[in-house]
């Protein structure tokens, strides 16, 4: 290295050791200062919000806030300005409001959705809407878990739904009486929907247009949306064309049964270690639309569960049988785990013509509303 060199790096050197200890020198900084936060943060009240959101000590928070001083108008500000302090939570809502676990009936147009589910962190998706809808309206009683909150299934992106389900913890208007004909602000349990809020519509009212409830129902604490699900049903739409519809539908008439179908879906071995479902019902029908000479039509899917990606892959098989590019019996070949061991590479059929027809339950009725899009 000449002496050039040397000089040179030597002062790259120089300059990072001024900026480390400048950094260095700013994380005393930010530590002093977040000190004198907590140290005065443990002196007020607002360490009993925590309490607050699980529903306890909210008449203490209040009483905290509350200014000992005439009421000249001043103390509705200040209490306002309290619950504002605290996103997703109403004082007011929290102190006289029972709750109710009930289950709700979601349509969506799936285009513009990064899939229903919200775990990706990509948004917008349909369930970050239907929270955000939730906060809004002052319906939720805090969050996902605490809501104990479930879903039906999770919709891949584009994919759309006429009868997803979730079910959660909703505020309620009704109260629930004790021995003494008291009421209590706990929880409602049983089937009464008279004097009830009108979920439907106050949802329907902040949601935007792609997405609707179409019902809620009262369901029992031990319901899940995922786990008490006796049935799922998809539909695939699509153009006839040129396709053998005969031969599609005899090809996915052998999908019927339980089966392994780790060749017909997109592997999950992390989460996922049984490939087996059971599909019960399917069938292809044509309507009487038409355009450019192609008639619509539709393949119907009902089974207990489905994998990843499942329909979309027995659609993309489906549809290279109907071009003549396979034989019905590639349907039997990939079904038959130890002849093909491995999926073979196919591209899977479009998102946007998958439709979640409906998600079937016992005994769970929905209730739909008199104003249904306001």
């Amino acid at each position: 290295m000449s002496k050039e060199e040397r000089e040179m790096a030597g002062d790259v050197v120089a300059r990072l050791q001024s900026q480390l200890q400048s950094l260095q020198n700013r994380v005393k900084e930010l530590e002093a200062e977040n000190a004198k936060l907590v140290s005065q943060l443990s002196k007020c009240c607002c360490h009993k919000t925590e309490k607050m959101h699980n529903g306890s000590d909210v008449k203490c928070f209040n009483s905290s806030v509350a200014s000992p001083r005439t009421n000249n108008g001043d103390d509705e500000t200040r209490k306002k300005k309290a619950s504002e302090r605290i996103p997703g939570y109403n004082l007011e809502i929290m102190t006289h409001h029972s709750k109710r676990y009930v289950a709700l009936k979601v349509m969506y147009f799936g285009k513009r959705f990064y899939g229903f589910a919200s775990e990706a962190q990509m948004d917008p998706t349909v369930e970050s809407e239907i929270f955000k809808a939730l906060e809004k309206t002052r319906l939720s009683v805090g969050d996902k878990k605490e809501s104990l909150y479930s879903r039906c299934g999770r919709t891949d992106k584009g994919v759309s739904a006429v009868g997803q389900v979730i079910a959660l913890y909703l505020r309620s208007n009704l109260k629930e009486a004790d021995a003494n004909n008291n009421t209590s602000g706990e929880l409602i349990s049983g089937t009464q929907t008279e004097g009830e809020i009108d979920y439907v519509r106050v949802l329907n009212r902040v949601l935007p247009n792609d997405i609707r409830i179409l019902g809620w129902s009262p369901v029992s604490i031990d319901f899940s949306a995922r786990f008490s699900c006796l049935a799922r049903e998809y539909t695939y739409f699509f153009w006839g064309g040129n396709l053998n519809l005969p031969d599609m539908e005899n090809a996915g008439k052998k999908f019927i049964g339980e089966h392994d179908f780790r060749n017909f879906c997109k592997m999950d071995a992390a989460n996922v270690h049984n490939y087996r479902r059971r599909v019960t019902l399917f069938e292809i029908s044509s309507s009487n639309m038409r355009f450019e000479g192609n008639q619509l039509c539709a393949i119907k899917v009902k089974g207990s569960a489905f994998l990843w990606h499942q329909v979309r892959c027995m659609v993309a098989v489906l549809f290279m049988i109907g071009q003549g590019v396979e034989s019905i019996d590639v349907i039997d070949a990939l079904l038959d785990t130890e002849k093909t061991p491995r999926k073979p590479q196919y591209a899977m059929a479009p998102e946007i013509p998958l439709v979640l027809q409906s998600c079937h339950f016992e005994d769970v009725n929905f209730i739909c509303s008199s104003v249904f899009y306001v």
